[in-house]
């Protein structure tokens, strides 16, 4: 008994102590989930919508010819679908919501063209739609800045900064420029939501995107990172309660951009043409893109707590996607259906006068197929460059009446493949819209939107030395840069394009020795892909001159390869004089009415004239329906191992040889 009410003592201390562990446990529980409804209760909603890479896809796309207004199709895109989605967005959320675009709305497609006619169909449409700020990216300078300064004020600015703000933080233009004189674009923006929460924008250029915009003149850019701690500071001392930075720069470089610049909520990211699934979370910074064309339409719903500071994420809990596919789902919207068909009408007056009447809508059939003529995003030959430096030469030698050895063109300026249509209605007609969509980038010295073919000589030698710099271009910056070829065929190894890379700088040093055999094709018409006698090889001293044509814009980059092999590319006109690089109007293809000609009119040419086979609509040839064995990889030992192991043989015998003299010296 004695024992018992022993034992009975701390019993009953420790029940105590569990009911009071247990009370503090669940007053503690009480006290987060209250402090946690609480601050929900205080947070502000807000949603953000954001668009990139438009590219002037201002109608439904891949093919155009495919879209029914009201009914299923494959389609996707356009500004008139994009405009219902986010319309229909707004009126159902009872929050504010905020639509940004991240630059490259202009330039790529045909109603691009409209920019040097003193149209700005892009930007006028997208200020209808609602758009709160747009950024500024490298495919706005396709027409050159002192055109861009003239879109934007076709565009109504400086007055609409009042509703679309236009955002360049790291752009720096000469003082007399149209640019700096007009208060064209601005470097921040704070935006007031109704609730009195203040939000911050800046709008950046990244470096990969400087360096392939075409034409940017005077412009000074500042460093990204630079430029963005300048405008947080800025944006800071406005009392910007969230900061938003809109960048045209690819995600490694926002990625980077969140981990060293602090203070940056947002990152609503485009030129590399990513759509994210999902945010990408960077130091508390979240980055998000939404691919290209008006494909998707990012969705991006946040809440801010005022007392804490704190940005999250709503999306999941309210079962939200991030990315919104942009389909025959969404209606055209009535009055922005009406815009549109204003400018492609204009577009349509445009194309029948640069085609003299031959095409007179922009979904004209030029021809007709069975197969997509296919593209690539990797450094090999694809059916599209085929198609269109075949393009290139034939035409060009048409118009010239002299032979063309070679043409060159980039994957980077191929913007797609050629997609025939495959509704009832359009099933296998490939339009102007879609030729254009794939080669219709650029501007001429003649006021009219294509880059003009460019004609000039160069040796055998110097053919080797573009090649071996197309290969170690496309592995040490980006496949964009792989050259596409007609008239001639070679077989290369990429794993020798770079011998090794210097650490620290990332400098590549080539190997000059990638191109294992190279041949120049001396038949007519399109190049057989089995052995044949109509190919002689091209030796590397080769002097002897080969008539080559590209674009303006990879002329431009001709000489660059330079700065990659140790050889100089020296571009000569028919007696191998150099050529005067300053003054390339001597140079550029004209019609002998003098006007220049461009590259997509040699592929809408080169389309129209294949042979029909049962009406009088051109069929494409199935000869393109795949590659043509002009471009092969192969791989062998890498040129890297060659040093190393003449090294390590070095090595080895010096080992030894100093083991001998030793020998030598204790006998």
């Amino acid at each position: 008994m004695f024992q018992g009410k022993k034992l009975l003592l701390p019993v009953c201390l420790l029940i105590c102590l569990l009911s009071f562990a247990i009370l503090i446990f669940f007053t503690w529980s009480l006290s987060i989930t209250s402090a946690e409804n609480y601050n929900h209760e205080n947070e502000i909603n807000f949603t953000i919508l954001h668009t990139n890479d438009e590219h002037s896809a201002v109608i439904p796309h891949s093919p155009a010819v495919d879209y029914l207004p009201h009914e299923e199709d494959p389609t996707r895109g356009g500004f008139s679908r994009l405009a219902t989605a986010v319309e229909e967005i707004r009126e159902e959320k009872d929050e504010p919501v905020l639509l940004f675009n991240a630059g490259d709305f202009l330039g790529g497609g045909s109603f691009g063209w409209l920019a040097p006619q003193g149209y700005a169909a892009e930007l006028s449409i997208m200020q209808e739609i609602g758009y709160d700020a747009i950024v500024i990216g490298n495919h706005e300078f396709d027409f050159g800045p002192e055109v861009l300064a003239d879109y934007l004020i076709a565009a109504d600015y400086p007055r609409a900064h009042e509703n679309t703000q236009v955002l360049a933080s790291n752009m720096r233009p000469p003082e007399e420029h149209p640019l700096a004189q007009k208060d064209l674009y601005r470097q921040t923006a704070v935006t007031e939501l109704d609730e009195g929460l203040k939000i911050g924008k800046f709008g950046l250029m990244g470096d990969q995107a400087l360096l392939v915009t075409a034409d940017t003149g005077e412009l000074e850019f500042l460093d990204p990172h630079k430029a963005a701690e300048d405008a947080i500071e800025k944006l800071e001392d406005q009392g910007a309660d969230i900061i938003i930075a809109i960048t045209h720069s690819g995600i490694p470089e926002d990625r980077e951009l969140a981990r060293n610049v602090s203070g940056i909520d947002v990152i609503v990211g485009g030129h590399c043409h990513t759509a994210l699934e999902e945010p990408i979370i960077e130091n508390n910074t979240y980055i998000v893109q939404a691919g290209q064309l008006i494909e998707y339409l990012g969705y991006l719903e946040l809440a801010y707590n005022p007392q804490t500071e704190n940005l999250r994420i709503r999306n999941e809990e309210n079962n939200q996607p991030f990315l919104i596919p942009i389909d025959d789902r969404f209606p055209p919207h009535p009055e922005i259906a009406k815009t549109v068909d204003y400018y492609q009408e204009k577009l349509n007056d445009l194309v029948s006068y640069l085609t003299e009447g031959k095409f007179e809508h922009i979904l004209d059939a030029v021809a007709r197929s069975d197969f997509k003529i296919a593209e690539t995003r990797k450094a090999q030959e694809s059916p599209v460059g085929n198609f269109v430096t075949d393009a290139m030469r034939e035409v060009t030698e048409n118009v010239t009446g002299e032979k063309v050895d070679v043409a060159f063109q980039t994957n980077g300026n191929i913007r797609q493949g050629i997609k025939p249509g495959s509704m009832e209605h359009s099933r296998g007609d490939i339009s102007f819209y879609e030729i254009t969509e794939a080669v219709g980038l650029g501007y001429g010295e003649d006021g009219y939107a294509g880059y003009p073919i460019v004609s000039f000589y160069l040796t055998g030698a110097e053919l080797y030395w573009v090649l071996e710099g197309s290969a170690i271009t496309s592995e040490g910056i980006s496949p964009a840069t792989f050259m596409q070829i007609s008239g001639m065929r070679y077989t290369y190894n990429p794993d020798n394009a770079v011998m090794f890379t210097i650490p620290f700088w990332d400098i590549p040093i080539p190997s000059t020795r990638s191109v294992m055999e190279a041949e120049i094709y001396t038949g007519e018409g399109k190049q057989p892909a089995a052995n044949s006698n109509e190919y002689v090889s091209l030796e590397r001293g080769d002097e002897e001159l080969y008539h080559v044509v590209t674009d303006s814009y990879l002329f431009s980059f001709f000489t660059l390869v330079s700065e990659y092999v140790p050889q100089i590319i020296e571009p000569k006109d028919a007696q191998g004089k150099p050529l005067d690089l300053d003054n390339l109007e001597d140079i550029l293809v004209h019609h002998d009415d003098g006007r220049e000609l461009k590259m997509w009119e040699t592929v809408i040419k080169y389309a129209a004239a294949q042979p029909p086979v049962e009406d009088e609509i051109p069929s494409i040839s199935s000869y393109y329906a795949e590659t043509s064995e002009r471009i092969t990889q192969e791989s062998s030992f890498p040129a890297v191992f060659w040093p190393i192991l003449l090294l390590v043989l070095l090595i080895i015998g010096i080992f030894f040889w100093r083991r001998r003299k030793h020998k030598k010296i204790d006998i």
